[in-house]
């Protein structure tokens, strides 16, 4: 997949990086498959998001 671009036809960030909580700031390990936004902080329960 050239230049970044993901299966639906939009941009992917690539399979590192971390996902974070935008309530608290939490950080965690960005998995392969699993979308940050499907995660769930482990402190407060809010929904995560990827770190650019």
């Amino acid at each position: 997949m050239p230049n970044g671009r993901g299966r639906m036809k939009g941009f992917a960030l690539g399979p590192g990086g971390d996902c974070i909580c935008p309530n608290c700031g939490t950080k965690t390990a960005h998995y392969r498959g699993t979308p940050c936004l499907q995660q769930k902080c482990p402190n407060c329960g809010n929904q995560m998001t990827r770190e650019s």
